[in-house]
C-alpha cells in the first residue's frame, strides 16, 4: 500500500475508534427518551445490546485497521 493509503486507513480507524467511544457516552443520554415510546419498552434491553454491541464493534474495527496499517512492511 502507498504511503497516502495508509495514512488514510490509519485516520479512518482513529474515527472509527472515536466514533465507538462517542456511542458509549452517548447512549445514557438516549436510553430514556427510547424508553418513553411505548412500543419499544419492552424490548429495552435487546435495544440496549444494540447499542452498545455497536459500539464494540466500532472499537474493535477501528483498532484493527490501525493496528494492521500502523505495522511496518516486511522486506
Amino acid at each position: 500500500m502507498t504511503k497516502n493509503k495508509t495514512v488514510v486507513q490509519i485516520v479512518w480507524g482513529i474515527a472509527l475508534v472515536l466514533a465507538g467511544i462517542g456511542v458509549f457516552f452517548r447512549i445514557p443520554q438516549v436510553m430514556p427518551r427510547i424508553e418513553q415510546i411505548e412500543q419499544f419498552s419492552s424490548i429495552m434491553f435487546f435495544i440496549r445490546f444494540c447499542f452498545y454491541f455497536l459500539g464494540v464493534l466500532l472499537i474493535g474495527g477501528g483498532t484493527k485497521k490501525i493496528y494492521d496499517n500502523y505495522r511496518l512492511p516486511d522486506k
